[in-house]
């Protein structure tokens, strides 16, 4: 099967993630993976370059590859497998390797309880002494491994890391890059008597702003018409907490990037959901999406339900 893809098909950028057992290689393909990467562990070598070819044919133009010592006998033909990965067509190459310092990985190890992968390979007096057979595992992966670390993009070392920070790491170092997606932001409006969005991680409450319900002009129209949408954001409160609102948004978003978040929904309540959360959420959707790169999305929940402030209704 050939591995070099048709000039027709976009050119793939793949990322290999390599390095130490417990060194969070599962962590951060995770995080790839989250990032829109198709991501595929412990594959024999041989079969790397023809994945990837495979993945393309499907549509697929990021693709993360776990390598580790698992492969084991595959282990001498890394090299020759990113070069045919690199002549087959991609379009960058990145290998990532994860290392850690021996007492951070036997640490790792003994929380875990779980064996060293080459332990099988070790004398059988070495396998019985549970810490000695780690290290002397550790230290026979660090030889093997070697070629590979010289061979690396870049080395992360997670010794000092949690799992969160390896993960904002690798969120940090691939996020928007390579036509990887960034976070969506989306503003939903609602009626607080229909209750808040579930899946809400902000909510804004404006109800201390003036109503246009009792505008008779205004009380059939909704906040996407401007004759409503201008009265709200004439009121002084409304140009308050649009400016404070601002620069909140504008501290936070870029840190709920970095945590990882693929999405962020910000609800905007009133009483009903028909007047002044929807002129606002319009209106800070337009702000967001003229000062910051997140994709923004504005849903508006309860726009067309009972027009009432002082009915009631249940949650669906």
């Amino acid at each position: 099967m050939s591995t070099s893809l048709p000039p027709r098909l976009p050119k793939p950028v793949v990322v290999v993630v390599t390095g130490l057992s417990g060194a969070g290689k599962s962590t951060a393909l995770k995080a790839l993976e989250d990032l829109g990467y198709f991501c595929v562990d412990n594959l024999p070598t041989v079969l790397a370059a023809q994945a990837v070819a495979v993945c393309v044919a499907g549509g697929i133009d990021r693709i993360a590859l776990g390598m580790d010592v698992r492969v084991r006998a595959f282990l001498p033909q890394m090299g020759e497998m990113l070069a045919r990965i690199e002549e087959g067509g991609a379009r960058e190459l990145i290998v990532t390797f994860l290392d850690a310092t021996d007492e951070a990985l036997l640490r790792r190890f003994s929380e875990t309880r779980r064996p060293h992968p080459l332990s099988a390979e070790l004398p059988q007096e070495l396998q019985r002494d549970g810490a000695g057979g780690v290290l002397e595992g550790i230290e026979a992966e660090r030889e093997r491994l070697a070629p590979l670390r010289a061979r690396a993009s870049f080395v992360v070392d997670t010794t000092g890391l949690s799992v969160h920070e390896l993960r904002r790491h690798i969120v940090e170092r691939f996020s928007g890059a390579h036509g990887a997606p960034g976070m969506t932001t989306r503003v939903v409006s609602f009626g607080f008597k229909y209750g808040p969005p579930v899946d809400a991680d902000v909510v804004l409450d404006v109800r201390f702003i003036d109503n246009p319900y009792f505008v008779p002009d205004l009380k059939e129209l909704s906040g996407t018409d401007p004759r409503v949408s201008d009265f709200v954001l004439s009121r002084p409160e409304a140009q308050g907490f649009m400016e404070r609102t601002r620069e909140l948004l504008a501290f936070v978003l870029p840190r709920y990037e970095r945590e990882g978040k693929s999405y962020l929904t910000i609800g905007i309540g009133c009483t009903g959901g028909k007047h002044r959360s929807v002129a606002i959420a319009e209106a800070l959707a337009k702000d967001l999406q003229a000062t910051t790169s997140s994709s923004i999305l504005v849903k508006h929940r309860d726009v067309e339900r009972s027009s009432s402030p002082q009915s009631s209704s249940r949650v669906p």
